[in-house]
């Protein structure tokens, strides 16, 4: 019996390999020279455009983010404030929005449609296109037509949080496509005899959400959370990526946006240990021994 668990185990373990070789050969193949020639290329300076001649500059490149580029930690700063607000704000929204089509209701074919539709047209240089002509700025705003009067009550500290709010909500609104399908195909996983007999013990839509629902959505939860993450931050028109790729094609300071890069790719790596490290407990597998 053990020497056939073991199989078993082993069969699955090839299967994930196999599953993930495409991946690794493609990383090795593509990925891994760039990677590690930026890493290198981090510690240096391109004293020749022409002929790319470098010189090594030991730390300097990396020094110089933190004490000498004064536009580099603000910017840092306020990348990591939006993600930081628009991440569950995305990360809820979705789950309502799937909790929602997870019914039976008229036209659901229609609204998963409409809502994956912005991740086709608006990402990329479509989106860029939008955001350059004020959508997400006061769109949404000025849509709803909030009266003047009412910021103006609720004092300028308040109003402006709510101004932040529902400008940067016509863009959480665009990126919530994927994150929608992913819950949707884990409420789609959950057996519907737990939810037959909760009702048969006299369980309430609020409680099955909270004792069944929720529960078994923690893995889809991490997931959308770390895509949720990783897209905020790599984003094409994150302000960080346009500020390290307009330091190496416009100012040609290619060694220290190789030190901008890593020292963004390390945060970013750290911020998902975190994030696996802090949810392990919360997240509840089915299957599990």
């Amino acid at each position: 019996m053990l020497g056939r668990k073991l199989s078993l185990e082993r069969k699955k373990m090839l299967a994930g390999y196999v599953y993930i070789a495409p991946w690794v050969i493609g990383f090795a193949l593509f990925m891994l020279y760039p990677l590690a020639y930026s890493l290198y290329l981090g510690f240096h300076e391109v004293v020749g455009v022409g002929n790319f001649q470098l010189r090594s500059v030991g730390w300097e490149n990396f020094n110089k983010a933190f004490v000498l580029d004064t536009n580099f930690v603000p910017l840092f700063i306020s990348v990591v404030q939006d993600a930081v607000i628009n991440t569950p704000l995305i990360i809820v929204f979705s789950l309502i929005i799937a909790i929602m089509l997870n019914h039976n209701i008229r036209g659901r074919a229609f609204f998963r449609a409409a809502f994956f539709l912005p991740v086709l047209i608006g990402s990329g240089l479509a989106m860029q296109q939008l955001l350059y002509a004020g959508v997400g700025r006061d769109t949404l705003v000025n849509g709803i037509g909030v009266p003047d009067e009412v910021f103006l009550y609720m004092g300028p500290t308040f109003s402006q949080i709510v101004f932040d709010m529902l400008s940067r909500l016509t863009v959480i609104f665009w990126k919530t496509g994927v994150q929608i399908l992913l819950f949707l195909a884990g409420l789609q996983g959950i057996p519907v005899s737990l939810y037959e007999s909760s009702r048969c013990d006299g369980a309430t839509e609020w409680e099955m959400f909270w004792k069944i629902t929720l529960p078994l959505m923690t893995p889809i939860i991490l997931l959308n959370l770390v895509y949720t993450c990783v897209d905020s931050f790599t984003d094409i028109n994150n302000r960080m990526m346009v500020y390290i790729k307009d330091t190496a094609f416009t100012k040609i300071e290619m060694g220290y946006s190789s030190a901008l890069g890593w020292i963004y790719f390390l945060f970013i790596f750290v911020l998902l240990v975190l994030v696996f490290a802090s949810t392990r407990r919360l997240v509840v597998y089915t299957g599990e021994k």
